[in-house]
């Protein structure tokens, strides 16, 4: 390979050539010939077993030269953008300049590579940290929700109430004729939860298990078309009623659910924890804060191929999330009824913002000459074995320890612009916040 140009273009493109000598390129085809001449009829011969000019002759004298490039173009390629020093971010656009035998081929590869960035200001910034104030009334909120986990179910002796579990059976019918989807069998309904058409559950309340009565509905003008605006009636079968039997708050619950003796150490605990978990949260909403800033006041071509690549990245890690739901996105994607072109356009914003912030923080890495040391990377690994309960080594296998090192210096690069910002602390009371 011997490197022609390479020349800094608009929106952060290189326009690469590169050449492959005579020598290479007559190698290549001979081997191109070996694999490819099975693919072509010649009369007169079985399959495969045509002379190379024969073949060259009916479908060109260049029919094994392509072949031959695609052969040579990765390795010749990369050895290109080494040598012409790229950072490359996405796939190049390859056009064949001029091929032969003779003289060999010449490459012209459009590159998008990483962009330059200029910084505005990213020190003395001004920001807000706002924490909200943790309330008794919130302490209160976050003890019952522990009552509610660890209240039972227990069976209702005669009708029922709104807040009651009803197990049912129905079957909905517009006039005499059922239609689909309208049945269910022995299904847990909670009173008040909304689940149902408006005015179902209303019509459940005050009866007991074993009635069977007709429940008369109409359905939302948005609801489904076939069914949209209609009236409707359920019939419906209760076979069970049920409530949940709260604990008392007490010392003997605050011992049962932790590791506290009494209800005044488990609400100070909460307390505690709620506090903790606003800091958290405000801090990363002047992180978010300071972040938006400095993108704000940075200037750079930024190669859309970039957006794109993050956007594939969240829509992967997306999948894994239904995965672990037992559900897989091509059947997401049929309930939805979305294209995977949608889905990707939902994660277009985000992964706008978590490229420019990263381009922002790698410029202030180079800026600041900020590194991270190698025990830094060998912490972070550890992090990483001890949070997956594996050997050290073995993360080491899996992952890129430079990547650990940009990683924890783009942190290192945050912690910077954080030590650097003017953080005016507001606290405030808010009976909602949680």
């Amino acid at each position: 390979m011997k490197l022609i140009k390479s020349e800094k273009q608009a929106n952060s493109l290189v326009e690469l050539q590169f050449s492959v000598d005579a020598e290479t390129f007559k190698a290549a085809v001979d081997k191109a010939f070996k694999r490819e001449c099975k693919k072509y009829n010649v009369p007169g011969f079985r399959r495969g077993k045509a002379p190379r000019a024969m073949i060259e002759k009916m479908f060109g004298a260049d029919v094994f030269h392509y072949p031959a490039i695609n052969d040579l173009f990765p390795e010749a390629y990369e050895a290109a953008v080494a040598e012409a020093g790229l950072q490359v971010v996405g796939q190049p656009v390859p056009e064949v300049v001029s091929e032969s035998l003779e003289e060999g081929f010449v490459i012209k590869a459009m590159v998008p590579v990483q962009p330059e960035i200029t910084l505005g200001d990213y020190a003395g910034l001004e920001v807000t940290k706002t924490v909200h104030t943790v309330t008794d009334a919130d302490v209160a909120g976050e003890l019952e929700r522990m009552q509610q986990r660890n209240g039972r179910q227990v069976t209702r002796e005669g009708a029922a109430v709104m807040g009651d579990t009803a197990t049912i059976d129905f079957e909905g019918f517009l006039g005499e004729k059922a239609f689909e989807g309208g049945k269910g069998e022995k299904y847990p309904l909670e009173l008040g939860s909304g689940a149902f058409i408006p005015g179902f559950e209303d019509q459940v309340i005050g009866h007991a298990a074993g009635d069977e009565f007709d429940v008369n509905v109409k359905f939302p003008e948005d609801y489904q078309e076939d069914l949209a605006g209609k009236d409707a009636t359920f019939k419906v079968k209760i076979h069970e009623i049920t409530y949940k039997e709260l604990p008392e708050l007490d010392d003997e619950f605050a011992k049962d659910v932790s590791e506290f003796d009494t209800l005044d150490e488990l609400k100070a605990d909460i307390r505690k924890n709620l506090e903790e978990r606003r800091n958290t949260q405000a801090d990363a909403e002047v992180e978010n804060a300071l972040m938006a800033k400095v993108v704000e006041g940075m200037q750079g071509d930024i190669p859309e191929v970039m957006y794109d690549n993050r956007c594939q990245e969240l829509a992967r890690e997306y999948e894994i999330r239904l995965q672990q739901n037992g559900l897989k996105l091509d059947q997401y994607m049929k309930y939805t009824g979305q294209t995977m072109e949608q889905l990707l356009a939902t994660f277009k914003p985000e992964a706008e913002k978590q490229v420019k912030t990263r381009l922002a923080l790698e410029a202030i890495v180079a800026k600041e000459q900020i590194t991270a040391s190698d025990e830094d990377a060998e912490a972070e690994i550890k992090k990483i074995a001890d949070a997956y309960k594996m050997e050290v080594d073995a993360v080491k296998g899996l992952i890129n320890v430079e990547d650990i090192k940009k990683d924890l210096a783009a942190n290192k690069a945050l912690d910077f612009v954080k030590e650097k910002a003017n953080i005016k602390v507001e606290n405030v009371t808010d009976e909602k916040a949680n």
